[in-house]
């Protein structure tokens, strides 16, 4: 029996040993399979993550881009408004401009015109006024003629009253 206590342990162990060992191969194997299937997951991740990081730096580039673009229209736009704007203030200041000489030729005209007619205003005026004295004059003149005669005739009546008085007395 004592054979026995040693040889049963062995063999036991020996048939644990050989479970053992297949059990750590197949251990070994699905660990470097899992690890390989992590690897490839890893790499996939990896590979997505940098086609994302491609696809996004694409399409910041392309926003990038049709930003750049749409702002330059829109400064090319701002510079066509401002120059059309321009244009047509220019034009405006030209078309004042000949309007304003014009304006300034008529108003030489007029105030030439104005002139000329306030002298014949006043030469009117003038006119006016010394046929008004000449008038007065050959007024004044009339009664100072009529006031001559009136004083004639009175003087004229006085001697003759007188006379009439000195012929009655006398014959």
């Amino acid at each position: 029996m004592n054979k026995l206590y040693l040889v049963v342990p062995t063999v036991l162990l020996l048939v644990f040993g050989g479970f053992y060992y297949s059990h750590s191969i197949e251990a070994k194997e699905k660990k470097v399979a899992e690890i390989a299937a992590a690897e490839k997951a890893t790499a996939e991740a990896d590979a997505k993550k940098a086609e994302a990081e491609r696809q996004a730096k694409a399409d910041a580039d392309k926003r990038t881009a049709e930003r750049l673009a749409e702002e330059k229209r829109k400064e090319e736009e701002k510079a066509a408004k401002w120059a059309a704007a321009g244009k047509q203030i220019a034009d405006e200041t030209a078309a004042y401009r000949a309007q304003t000489l014009k304006s300034e030729a008529e108003i030489k005209i007029l105030e030439t015109k104005l002139a000329s007619l306030r002298a014949e205003k006043e030469k009117t005026t003038k006119a006016v006024f010394d046929s008004a004295g000449a008038v007065e004059a050959a007024r004044i003149k009339k009664r100072n003629a009529e006031l001559e005669i009136q004083r004639m005739v009175e003087m004229v009546a006085r001697k003759g009253g007188a006379t009439l008085a000195a012929g009655s007395v006398i014959p």
